[in-house]
């Protein structure tokens, strides 16, 4: 394929169409959690510190699932920029029957989450909690690979807005329903913590039924085939597997080694625990975006390599880089002004003794420390698995998150008994450290020899003949 036919230059304008339906959508997650703990700390401290360990916990069992699924997204990127359109819904069709066989896996993981809460050590009634909550979110699990596997199909092509709306909608209903099932409004109980649970629950399946509900509807049956592709493509799903697992993989153990750091925070001191749960809640303002920049990357980097146009692919990999960086030193530059705004949010009752808060306030600085990495980490991890660069993704962040990340918090907290300012201390380390590395591989090209997709041959070569 003529490189030079295919020539597009990716804009600002360009990016920011992708990226901030996206963003708003990253916005509202952040939303939906910190109202989530923002009710469980007005209705009882020990919730607060239950929510967000199992919480994170909860994700990181739940999230090789959703890592592969979400695969699609980057192979409905370079067949929608090579147009090869009804591969786009064959490569959906493959990570929707990957999320309905990780329904009973997902179950199966259940005493696996609740062990491990256990082997944390935190109180026994914050463990009851936790696994209380846990065990309730995971039953419905399904709902998070099978949001990403039919948001790919929209994702991928730039159609970003439908992904918006579907789990705004999604949120709102879970944000409502939190308010109603944690302090017992209406007709319902107050339940707490398990009402946050079955909260996250329903409303979990909104954004999925409506996304799936488009995917199948008239106009995109017409253009894409998408019910008569809904059946097992051999290829496609290997092929999908052979890159999927690695970003699977990657996905739950760079989760699970922050799931580390959560659960020895725990060991800490109740004070030093709820302080950093605020602080960590806090935080998704700063990070959950970012989220959203970095899967505009994947999308853009992927049609870009699907058009095979590595050197725009990395121009705009750059471009996202660029444009998280911004919106990070916006909100940390608010975190340093005024950081007691955001924290006095939780405070309500005995969570907001002087001890916790000035805890969390100068945890809220480590936090600002570390927000440009996080978000170059974000960006750059996730324009790299869009080219199909998820072996060195997966490797390189294992080996960072697990061999100095878990392993140096293990010895600061476990060996040498350190407090959780020496713990904050070494997260800056892991993550500066870590965007040092995508930020070198970015640069070194060599994902862009990859080939993600097996491309249709070209009218020319279809009729044996070679361009001169």
């Amino acid at each position: 394929m003529d490189s030079v036919q295919n020539k597009h230059n990716v804009s600002y304008r360009e990016l920011l169409h992708v990226a901030l339906p996206l963003i708003i959508t990253s916005a509202s997650f952040t939303m939906l959690h910190f109202c989530d703990r923002m009710f469980l700390s007005w209705y009882d401290p020990v919730s607060l510190q239950a929510v967000v360990p199992a919480g994170i916990l909860s994700f990181t069992l739940i999230s090789f699932f959703m890592a592969l699924c979400a695969m699609a997204n980057s192979f409905v990127a370079q067949y929608y920029g090579a147009g090869e359109y009804e591969n786009c819904s064959r490569s959906v069709a493959q990570a929707l029957f990957m999320a309905l066989l990780s329904w009973p896996l997902i179950w199966l993981l259940i005493p696996v989450g609740v062990a491990l809460l256990s082997w944390s050590g935190h109180a026994p009634e914050v463990f009851a909690q936790e696994k209380a909550y846990l065990s309730i979110v995971m039953w419905g699990g399904v709902s998070i690979p099978l949001a990403a596997a039919a948001g790919s199909f929209y994702s991928g092509r730039g159609k970003t807005r439908v992904i918006m709306t579907a789990h705004l909608i999604g949120s709102s209903t879970n944000v409502l329903l939190n308010w109603f099932l944690i302090f017992g409004h209406g007709p319902f109980p107050a339940m707490g913590i398990k009402g946050a649970a079955i909260a996250s629950l329903i409303a979990g399946f909104v954004a999925p039924a409506i996304l799936l509900g488009l995917y199948f509807s008239k106009a995109n049956a017409l253009v894409y085939r998408t019910r008569e592709t809904l059946r097992f493509n051999r290829p496609i799903f290997l092929r999908m597997l052979r890159f999927g697992l690695p970003s699977g993989v990657h996905m739950v153990l760079d989760v699970g080694s922050f799931s580390v750091f959560v659960l020895l925070l725990g060991r800490l001191g109740d004070d030093a625990f709820i302080a950093s749960n605020i602080v960590l809640s806090i935080n998704m303002i700063a990070f959950m975006p970012s989220l959203g920049i970095g899967q505009a990357a994947s999308v853009l980097v992927g049609q870009c390599m699907g058009r095979n146009d590595a050197d725009e692919a990395e121009a705009a990999a750059w471009k996202a880089a660029r444009f998280g960086w911004i919106y990070t030193l916006l909100v940390v530059s608010s975190f340093l002004c005024f950081p007691g705004v955001y924290i006095r949010v939780f405070a309500r009752g005995d969570v907001m003794v002087s001890e916790v808060f000035e805890t969390a306030r100068l945890l809220l600085f480590f936090a600002s420390a570390w927000g440009l990495m996080e978000a170059t980490n974000a960006v750059l991890s996730s324009a790299l698995r869009g080219a199909g660069d998820t072996h060195f993704v997966m490797w390189f962040h294992t080996t960072v998150a697990w061999g100095f990340f878990a392993l140096g918090e293990a010895v600061i907290v476990l060996v040498l008994k350190l407090d959780v300012f020496a713990a904050w201390g070494w997260a800056i380390a892991y993550f500066f450290l870590l965007g040092t590395g995508w930020i070198l591989r970015m640069r070194s090209g060599r994902w862009k020899t990859i080939q993600l997709i097996e491309r249709a041959p070209s009218a020319v070569e279809q009729a044996g003949g070679i361009p001169v």
